[in-house]
């Protein structure tokens, strides 16, 4: 809680459309935390410093690299122009674009890549922006730093097929190539039933569920429940007398009564909304 920064609001509702709760950063926290603390071994998370400032972002990207380190997890995570420090918390790198993978593989060799291809990252220059604009065509030719060559546009599925010829993906590609062991799948790695609760279990599941939900709404239920007997028991007065007198002007007391317990059970009903 203190790691993502919640521990001031710890005890604040979510909140919805009727209800102020967190704030969207808030929210956003709030479910990286609902994912870093459950069973998966392996997350993929997108963007998960929208809303969010670079402080904010740097210090839950180090509480994940520390759990990834500690725990042995696997995290992917895409960022939207990460700062600096955000960027070298990050082991490996993926870069990808116009649906090719032009680099996969450590931090540390991904300039490396570039620079054998002509293009280099200048000293006070973010390497995250640098590499989001190195393989675009508006903007790759400022970063190219052969002047004894002159410059060519390099597309991106030149860079592809560069990174199959690279040490790094050279390296990847022998890794891949070894067939993985079966026997040292995780038995929970693969279903073996179709669903993963009996229909006994996902029934108390969803009455527990229905019955925490009615317990933060309680006042709506009990007002419901006397709104219900308050009406039945004025309907029922209407068969203490089932012969009436009834065609002459003076019995039309009868309609008006009539037209006044419809206009209370519409207004019960809005009392609760």
């Amino acid at each position: 809680c203190q790691v993502l920064g919640l521990d001031i609001c710890a005890d604040m509702p979510i909140g919805d459309e009727m209800i102020r709760g967190v704030s969207g950063g808030q929210r956003k926290r709030v479910t990286t935390g609902e994912m870093l603390t459950g069973p998966a071994r392996a997350l993929f998370m997108d963007e998960i410093s929208t809303g969010l400032d670079s402080s904010s972002t740097f210090q839950i990207v180090k509480y994940i690299r520390q759990l990834v380190h500690v725990m042995n997890e696997t995290v992917m995570i895409s960022l939207l122009q990460p700062p600096p420090e955000t960027y070298n918390l990050f082991d490996d790198i993926i870069l990808l674009s116009e649906g090719y993978v032009v680099y996969h593989g450590p931090r540390e060799n991904i300039l490396e890549f570039f620079e054998s291809a002509g293009f280099r990252c200048p000293e006070r220059k973010g390497i995250a922006d640098f590499l989001q604009e190195v393989t675009s065509k508006k903007d790759q030719q400022q970063y190219w730093y052969l002047d004894q060559e002159q410059y060519r546009h390099v597309p991106v599925p030149e860079f592809a097929e560069r990174f199959k010829s690279f040490h790094v993906g050279q390296q990847m590609l022998k890794e891949l190539q070894i067939p993985f062991d079966k026997s040292k799948t995780h038995p929970a790695a693969l279903t073996t039933n179709k669903y993963g609760q009996s229909s006994w279990e996902s029934f108390k599941t969803v009455m527990s569920r229905e019955k925490l939900l009615m317990k933060r709404n309680s006042f709506i239920y009990i007002f419901k429940v006397a709104q219900l007997v308050i009406l039945g028991l004025i309907a029922m007065t209407v068969f203490l007398r089932t012969k009436m007198p009834h065609g002459q002007f003076s019995d039309s007391t009868k309609f008006f009564g009539a037209l006044t317990f419809s206009l209370m059970t519409v207004l019960f009903n809005g009392f609760a909304e």
